[in-house]
């Protein structure tokens, strides 16, 4: 009895339950147009339980009772909060007021674009998609004016070279700042998922770089990551497949135009060396040609190779990236996923990474928010490019001779060896095959953060940031490969390299409206950074055999001696910013920060870096408010000073330095004196000055924003001689200056917006100036490298940096010049020069830019990006070994245009034997104008309806094609305009045998569930 009351009961208890929860169904629109949302995340408030509305926008869920409130939230919309009553409810989300408004990152916090006053450029995920790559600096390119991004290399990854409003300084980085999701200093960024990026914000000018101090005097880019969002789980899934063919190739001589200069070569040969002819040390070509595993029966070659074409290939790429996202109104998650897998066009040569990151957030107390992110990527690459000036992989791709195969009919490789009086030098393919540089980065990091409102508009943020690399580098060169390593009977090494940085930050932000008119945010704190790097190196030459590689060096006959080094260095900072607003009009900014550097001088370890800009808000005047034709007018100015602490570490102190030497047979360490101290090396400072002016007309469809700047760096650090009494040759001290001036203009319009069809485009360009003001008390010429036959470029006075310094190349003497070529100890026929050296041409460029055009026809959009640089040059090294010479390798066609008695206006010498004698020096003839317009990417897209995505169960689909590279137009003889193959501050445009860039053809989709 009791049982069944029971029973009853618990019957009545549910039909109660059930009569109070109930299914609400609906449909949510946008308010502006009436169009369906999809993806709105719809959720009962206060609890886990939620869903999203379809492809049509509508949705159905299950709410506990009448009471229960269901709130709808979509990004760029304004949430709302309804009460759950009725079974049908129809929500309307209007555009959220924020997002019409471009919002920028700055330091330590974000700002309204309309309010900043500073020089600062953002960058969505969206359009840095837009060209698909593994190294998100590629795809930075072109995006902001002022920021140049050269990609010097068309291997795995680019090469990449990034510099914003030119060069600052000789002796420390000229690269910017990197602040990522918080973490300082956390570049280079090209570890990074591209597809991980929510926006980059660029800032350009002292006003909004300052407030970074003695890091910001070459600008900053702050890149911040994707999040979690609210609302049911959200899934995406990204891929693309690609696929690289050489966009370009060089023309070299082939097999028969070889033989004719061989033969040409030959005959010249009494002209160059009468003696070495007569003693016959020279063979007549005829006679190498009886050599019957390279020629026939007449003396034909048998082969033709075209070793750009054996050493390269299609390289096909793919990319995955899948993320999963969610939360609720207070706790949110995200997680990423990424796998790519990049392969160059030179075989052999790769890049793959591997990559996750998970970030929270969490509204834990109303006053208290908590939140992190950690992300972790691996990097596997091998690099075919390096040893440059050697003989190369890149190099022999052009020398190699096309009379030899890549294999024999036995298998044995083809190589230059085999055909009498040559330099020598393995085939490309064998050098890809037997040659490895294999690098594997591994990269963390992260920072958790903790933001307590104190009062209404006080909050208190602390945040503890790391980052954590590690870098190994595994080489191995075989035992076979002659001119590299088999004089050595193989070489091998490994090198390990692990860098740490920490940084623990805290500061108050304030923000307070008040008599209406008045506006104020003020931000003050404080920060405390670490690094420490250790280095260290093993390898051996002399193997038996290649089996082992650089997996045990304990084999090598000769081992190398270890190498291992480690330092530190840290800083301690105070900042604070102020920006005031009147009648949202009249926008003053003040920052300042005091840095303090353990890399610097005892008596200079600190170092105040202050800022100040003004802007006019025009359009918010009575006068012009609601002016039909300006919609928006700004005004603004700036002056500052920041810093660049980017040194090598302990240049303050004095130094001892180790030594070997060779006692009684035997190796004896030694230490002895190395470097000077100076207790008085302080900082390096750059002045500038910012005037911008930002104008909006017809409701903001044509917007024009232009910059001018001047900036000056003074204390730049030089080694100044000093007398040879002290012991020392020099010491290092503030002693240097130079300045760059610029201008840039950026302009957006709406050409064209109807109901289907809408055609915008986008132009920038940047023109900066720069000039070396001092270099020392004596302002003597400095030559920085790259050495290349003599010194490749110089720093002087007046003079823009990166200046090509050599001979200038007059032509070639004539028959009727003998007795002047003669006083040189020449001969008609011989390259003519100039007799002393002077600047022939330098690597930046005086401007570059980018010009797209982006149509959209339904749900198909159509974008041309352009890109150009003018007023650069490049100094071609490669025409030392390529043109200069015969009769050792192989050489361009140019050669074919070479002297000759009919044929005596020409700038390249007389075909003879590489051993009788040529001149090669840096001249001006190996100077070419770097000028182009390239096509930077061509995209096709299309979007998926709603029909379509109901159907699939999705919330989005997008597939696209583009083709990156499509077209470059330059007088450039050589591979691709934008170029360098070396390392050294000041070398861009100086190239000697590059890797080729591909045109890229790619298929992508965006899929969301």
């Amino acid at each position: 009895m009791r049982t069944g009351v029971q029973t009853i009961l618990l019957l009545l208890l549910s039909v109660l339950a059930f009569a109070q929860s109930h299914v609400i169904t609906g449909k949510v629109t946008d308010a502006k147009d009436n169009s369906p949302l999809p993806g709105v995340t719809v959720q009962v408030k206060g609890t886990a339980t939620g869903t999203q509305t379809q492809p049509d926008g509508t949705y159905s869920i299950t709410v506990p009772g009448a009471d229960a409130h269901l709130v709808f939230s979509f990004v760029g919309y304004d949430p709302q909060d309804i009460t759950a009553s009725g079974n049908v409810q129809d929500v309307k989300l209007g555009t959220a007021v924020k997002a019409l408004q471009d919002v920028v990152v700055i330091g330590y916090g974000v700002q309204k674009k309309s309010d900043a006053t500073g020089a600062v450029s953002s960058i969505k995920s969206a359009v840095l998609n837009e060209r698909p790559a593994t190294n998100i600096e590629q795809e930075l390119a072109g995006k902001v004016a002022g920021v140049n991004v050269s990609t010097n290399s068309g291997r795995p990854g680019g090469n990449t070279n990034v510099h914003i409003r030119g060069y600052n300084t000789i002796n420390a980085s000229n690269s910017p700042l990197y602040v990522v999701d918080g973490v300082i200093g956390a570049g280079p960024i090209t570890y990074l998922n591209p597809n991980d990026i929510e926006s980059m914000d660029v800032l350009k000018d002292a006003s909004a770089t300052a407030i970074y101090g003695a890091r910001g005097a070459n600008g900053v880019i702050i890149v911040t990551t994707k999040r979690g969002r609210s609302g049911a789980a959200q899934v995406a899934y990204d891929a693309y497949l690609s696929a690289g063919v050489m966009a370009k190739k060089l023309d070299v001589l082939d097999s028969k135009q070889f033989m004719q200069v061989e033969q040409n070569s030959y005959a010249n040969a009494p002209k160059y060396d009468s003696t070495g002819f007569a003693n016959g040390n020279y063979t007549d070509p005829r006679v190498k040609a009886k050599d019957r595993n390279l020629f026939d029966e007449s003396g034909n070659p048998l082969y033709n190779t075209d070793w750009q074409k054996e050493a390269t290939q299609t390289a096909f790429s793919h990319a995955h990236n899948l993320s999963v996202t969610g939360g609720n109104q207070d706790n949110t998650y995200g997680l990423f996923l990424n796998y790519s897998n990049e392969n160059g066009i030179v075989r052999e040569s790769y890049l793959k990474r591997y990559a996750a990151r998970f970030v929270f957030d969490s509204q834990v107390k109303k006053y208290l928010k908590v939140g992190g992110s950690i992300s972790f990527s691996n990097v596997d690459e091998n690099r075919v490019d390096g040893a440059v000036g050697g003989l190369n992989a890149t190099r022999m791709m052009i020398e190699t001779l096309p009379i030899i195969p890549v294999t024999y009919a036995d298998g044995h490789y083809g190589s230059n060896n085999d055909y009498p009086d040559m330099e020598g030098g393995e085939n490309p393919v064998n050098i890809l095959k037997n040659r490895k540089d294999l690098f594997k980065t591994q990269s963390t990091i992260g920072n958790v953060y903790a933001n307590l409102n104190i009062l209404p508009g006080l909050e208190l943020r602390s945040s503890v940031g790391f980052n954590v690399n590690n870098i190994d580098e595994n080489f191995y060169s075989s035992r076979t490969l002659r001119q590299l390593s088999a004089d050595d009977q193989g070489e091998a090494w490994v090198r390990q390299e692990r860098n740490n940085y920490w940084q623990f930050e805290n500061y108050l932000t304030y923000n307070k409206r008040f008599n209406k008119y008045h506006s104020i945010t003020a931000l003050a704190g404080l920060s405390w950074q670490q690094y420490d790097n250790f280095y260290s190196r093993a390898g051996g030459k002399g193997f038996n055999d290649d089996f082992y590689q650089y997996y045990n060096l304990s084999v090598a006959a000769n081992p190398e001696t270890p190498e291992s080094n480690i330092y530190k260095w840290a800083m301690n900072s105070y900042f604070g910013r102020v920006n005031y607003s009147y009648k949202d009009r009249y926008l003053f900014t003040v920052t300042g920060r005091i840095d303090g550097s353990s890399k610097f001088g005892a008596n200079e370890k600190y170092a105040f870096f202050p800022s100040a800009a003004f802007a006019w808000r025009v359009s918010e005047e009575d006068f012009l408010k609601n002016n039909t034709t300006i919609s928006n007018l700004k005004f603004r100015a700036s002056a500052g000073l920041t810093g660049n602490s980017e040194i090598g570490v302990y240049q303050s102190l004095a130094s001892l330095g180790s030594e070997t030497a060779v006692l009684g047979g035997k190796r004896a360490p030694g230490v002895g004196i190395d470097r000077l101290g100076n207790p008085n090396l302080k900082w390096e400072k750059t002045a500038q000055y910012d005037a911008g002016i930002e104008l909006g007309l017809w409701k903001n469809r044509v917007n024009l924003e232009v910059d001018g700047y001047y900036k000056k760096t003074s204390d730049m650090l030089l080694d100044a001689p000093v007398p040879s009494s002290t012991g020392y040759e020099t010491i290092y001290k503030n002693i240097g200056s130079m300045e760059n001036r610029g201008v840039e203009v950026t302009l957006n319009t709406v050409n064209i917006e109807t109901g289907k069809f809408s055609w915008n485009t986008a132009f920038n360009i940047a023109i900066n100036k720069n000039k070396v003001l001092t270099l020392g008390s004596a302002n003597d010429d400095i030559f920085p490298g790259p050495y290349f036959l003599s010194n490749t470029n110089i720093l002087r006075v007046g003079q823009p940096v990166g200046s090509f310094y050599g001979l200038r190349r007059l032509g070639t003497y004539g028959s009727d010049e003998a007795v002047e070529a003669a006083a040189h100890n020449l001969h008609p026929g011989d390259v003519k020069r100039s007799d002393t050296r002077e600047i022939i041409g330098k690597g930046v460029p005086d401007g570059f830019g980018t010009f797209q055009n982006t149509f959209h026809y339904g749900r198909w959009d159509l974008s041309v990006e352009l890109a150009y640089a003018y007023g650069a040059d490049i100094l071609n090294l490669s025409r030392h070994s390529g043109e200069d010479r015969t009769g050792q390798a192989n050489s361009y066609a140019t050669v074919l245009n070479g002297w000759t008695p009919d044929h005596q206006h020409t700038m390249i010498a007389q075909n003879r034997p590489s051993k009788a004698g040529y001149t090669t020096t840096i001249d001006s003839h190996m100077v070419e104008p770097a000028d182009y317009i390239r096509g930077k990417n061509l995209l096709l897209a299309y979007s998926f309806g709603e029909e379509t995505l109901r159907r699939l169960h999705l919330t989005r689909l997008r597939v696209y094609a583009s083709a990156q590279n499509f077209f470059v137009s330059t007088k450039y003889s050589g591979y691709d305009p934008e170029v360098t193959t070396y390392g050294d501050a000041f070398a861009q445009g100086i190239e000697f045998f590059s890797y080729p860039k591909p045109r890229t053809y790619t298929l992508g989709m965006n899929v969301t569930f």
